[in-house]
């Protein structure tokens, strides 16, 4: 078991990282600034959670493309720019309705593009539905997992960029679970955690 999570520090990552409820999925957390002194290639997964600051992953970019070169596999969620150092990403953002629940009937258009697979033996429609920040143009031949209104990606596994693997989402669970706002982020990673755990913990084949 190796996951290694990139740890901004902020209010949000700390609890998610630190305290006692998800922090067990975790073997090493480490700073973006820090990244250059890490043997990437000793863990199976390098996590880099929401809203973690584009300005200080930029200077591991090819660090990080030659992790994924190697098999590695790399998860990245939503509000990180995460175009800007990573590879084949092409992200199209969108003005965010954060109260469009409050409208009796709405519907927020989120559909699961792949029911069978096993990520959603543990989540439903309802667990990964809050609100959209934007979109994704992916690569042919990306897996699409989870699509908005018009039928965007906004949850893919990429494993035709690179030798490795990229599970590329723009939801940002660990920021609303950290800030203790929207239920539907802590049920998303109660499911997304584990399913990261049994079936991303090894070298992409």
């Amino acid at each position: 078991m190796s996951i290694l999570a990139v740890h901004p520090g902020a209010y949000y990552h700390i609890e998610s990282f630190e305290s006692p409820r998800f922090a067990g999925y975790f073997e090493k957390l480490v700073r973006p600034e820090d990244l250059g002194s890490v043997d990437l290639d000793a863990f199976n997964v390098v996590l880099i959670p929401c809203r973690t600051p584009a300005d200080r992953m930029e200077a591991s970019k090819e660090q990080l493309l030659a992790y994924l070169d190697q098999g590695g596999t790399i998860v990245a969620t939503g509000e990180s720019e995460s175009q800007l150092f990573l590879p084949g990403i092409a992200f199209t953002p969108q003005p965010t309705n954060f109260w469009w629940w409050l409208t009796p009937g709405a519907d927020l258009g989120v559909r699961i593009a792949a029911p069978d697979h096993p990520l959603f033996a543990r989540l439903t429609q309802r667990d990964v539905t809050w609100h959209l920040h934007g979109w994704f143009d992916p690569p042919e031949g990306v897996q699409v997992l989870a699509v908005n209104g018009e039928g965007k990606p906004i949850l893919y596994i990429d494993e035709v960029t690179t030798r490795g693997r990229m599970v590329i989402t723009s939801l940002d669970p660990f920021f609303h679970h950290g800030s203790h706002f929207m239920p539907a982020t802590t049920r998303f990673l109660e499911g997304f955690l584990p399913w990261m755990r049994n079936d991303l913990d090894r070298k992409a084949d």
